[in-house]
């Protein structure tokens, strides 16, 4: 977005324009939303963060003093309304659609039926999509971050420092071991090691 329009619609916001607000909420609500679903791992969750982020941004507006981007600022925001969430999650137990549902044979996953899959690369896929998961989720709540602001949201490593306040080589020190500790946790798993193998032998195949 256009720096000059960015600080017209924040100027005319503090000056109480709840249209240039609503104009803001337009342009930055995907991406708003996209970090608290990476951060989350579900949508609803997600959904009610991202209003509750826009929501301390127009309270907080009349204080904003233009020492960043508003995009920063926003973003900055952001991320602390997920993080208080999360912490509040790990006080208090909460079970996701895509949590495994114990029955008497064991653990299921609820599943949609994609007809160009048999039932068994469903069911793998599916495995390994929430192995990624489950691991990004266990990484501590700094890692979690930037991984989700570098690999999910593609954002570079100077603008990381900024939306988070810390410096350049702490972006990447983070980053590299959350990426460590994240491939450790896969590597040990055997659907992970079966999906390498797989791949092999389909390049030996080509």
């Amino acid at each position: 977005m256009d720096k000059v329009r960015e600080e017209l619609l924040v100027a005319r916001c503090k000056g109480g324009d709840e249209d240039a607000f609503a104009e803001l909420v337009s342009i930055y609500e995907k991406k708003v939303f996209n970090i608290a679903y990476r951060m989350t791992d579900n949508p609803e969750d997600a959904k009610d963060l991202a209003q509750e982020a826009f929501l301390r941004v127009y309270t907080a507006l009349p204080s904003f003093r233009f020492d960043s981007s508003f995009s920063t600022w926003l973003y900055r925001i952001v991320c602390n309304v997920c993080l208080d969430e999360i912490r509040r999650k790990k006080r208090k137990k909460t079970v996701y659609l895509n949590q495994p549902k114990v029955t008497e044979d064991g653990e299921t996953y609820r599943q949609l039926v994609d007809s160009s899959d048999g039932p068994s690369e469903i069911v793998e896929r599916e495995e390994l999509k929430q192995a990624v998961i489950d691991g990004i989720k266990a990484l501590s709540e700094d890692y979690r971050m930037v991984v989700v602001l570098r690999d999910f949201q593609g954002m570079s490593y100077e603008e990381i420092a900024v939306y988070l306040n810390i410096s350049l080589g702490t972006v990447k020190s983070r980053l590299n071991r959350a990426r460590t500790a994240l491939k450790q946790r896969l590597s040990g798993l055997e659907l992970f090691k079966k999906e390498s193998v797989q791949r092999c032998e389909g390049r030996e195949m080509r």
